[in-house]
């Protein structure tokens, strides 16, 4: 079983963390929530769903996780504008380890110059920012690139999300 590290802060897409990280944990993965303070509660921007964060970014190595999950919101874009979210999220690209990004998830894989070569999707309001990035932009409900880059665009899009990561972390 995997251990996926969920980079995670205030206003994420509520239901884009429970459902995956349900899903994942139901398969007997194990869901490391990190954010920039360890015990910290983040709140979902739905406020529906409160989460207390496992990890500080300081405290972790990515080479200690065999994944990395990053639910949309606006969570991603203020993640990204920290360089340690950046380089941990880097890591995984840079190591062809397991990433899922849903919606908004992407951007920081974006702000890692990441996604050049590599199909993908996303919200569709950083669509045209993935291309700049030179993703080959699909508008589908999952894509899954090298058997390692799993993305969606939307809530919507979940039980696909959820299908084709658990499909990848097996």
């Amino acid at each position: 079983m995997s251990k996926i590290a969920c980079v995670l802060t205030n206003m994420f897409e509520d239901v884009e963390y429970t459902d995956p990280a349900k899903a994942f944990k139901d398969e007997g993965h194990e869901v490391v929530t990190i954010e920039k303070e360890a015990g910290k509660q983040v709140t979902g921007k739905q406020g529906e769903t409160k989460v207390t964060i496992d990890k500080s970014i300081d405290d972790v190595n990515p080479s200690d996780f065999d994944a990395l999950f990053i639910p949309g919101g606006f969570s991603p874009d203020q993640l990204r504008a920290d360089e340690r979210f950046v380089s941990f999220a880097k890591h995984f690209m840079d190591e062809k380890k397991p990433v899922m990004a849903i919606c908004h998830g992407p951007q920081l894989l974006i702000t890692a110059k990441k996604l050049e070569g590599r199909q993908a999707t996303g919200f569709k309001s950083i669509q045209v920012d993935m291309e700049y990035a030179g993703a080959d932009l699909k508008d589908q409900e999952v894509v899954v690139c090298q058997n390692q880059l799993v993305t969606s665009r939307q809530p919507d899009d979940i039980p696909a999300f959820n299908r084709e990561s658990l499909k990848v972390l097996a």
